[in-house]
């Protein structure tokens, strides 16, 4: 799934406090980026970081960490967000899966979001894809009760190979069905490659799961 090449970054919005390295995860410590201790969501691959400025700014009682492995995109991502002004939103540029397995504590979110993650299509290549056996028992590990996880994708093969190892590597109840809604302006999508595969008419497939 090749990306899009991005736009420019107003260089006079400071991104410095919307986005952290790695080292500044250590030690785990979201009420000292938030300036509070409030109940936080992940979002593992955020791309342009559209779906964290909508959703920060539609609920501001939560608060969002994105976590992108490009620099580039991390560094949108941030700017996005700090062009808004949310201070419920963070980006991390770094390795989702080893925050996860290194950094996170048990039981400590209330969500993990994963959207239109690279598929990886050659067989020999699935191995990569992020929603592997080992992640997957991470984010079990460290939803809290009731905490949601949300997968979307529009690679059906994708879809039911995770749905398989969810079942068989962890306890979440699921998938529970997550309705198609419409958009209510022509950003109103949880990322900008949902926006383009409805435009084109082809399906998404969305599920969420649940810990008891």
């Amino acid at each position: 799934m090749a990306r899009r090449a991005l736009p420019k970054i107003d260089p006079a919005v400071d991104v410095a406090t919307h986005l952290k390295k790695f080292e500044e995860l250590s030690p785990w410590d979201p009420a000292a980026w938030f300036g509070r201790q409030g109940p936080l969501e992940i979002e593992v691959g955020s791309g342009k970081g559209l779906f964290l400025e909508r959703f920060g700014m539609r609920r501001p009682e939560m608060d969002f960490l994105g976590i992108e492995i490009s620099h580039k995109y991390a560094r949108f991502a941030a700017f996005r967000s700090a062009r808004r002004g949310l201070p419920n939103v963070r980006v991390a540029d770094a390795d989702g899966l080893r925050v996860f397995r290194e950094l996170i504590p048990t039981g400590s979110l209330a969500a993990v979001h994963v959207y239109f993650p690279d598929p990886w299509w050659k067989s020999r290549h699935h191995k990569r894809r992020v929603l592997n056996e080992a992640f997957v028992k991470d984010i079990e590990r460290t939803l809290s009760p009731g905490g949601s996880l949300h997968f979307w994708t529009d690679v059906e093969e994708y879809y039911t190979s995770t749905l398989e190892i969810l079942a068989a590597n962890t306890k979440l109840q699921g998938p529970l069905e997550v309705p198609e809604l419409s958009p209510e302006d022509e950003l109103d999508y949880r990322t900008h490659r949902e926006r383009r595969v409805r435009l084109d008419g082809d399906r998404v497939f969305r599920s969420e799961f649940k810990k008891a």
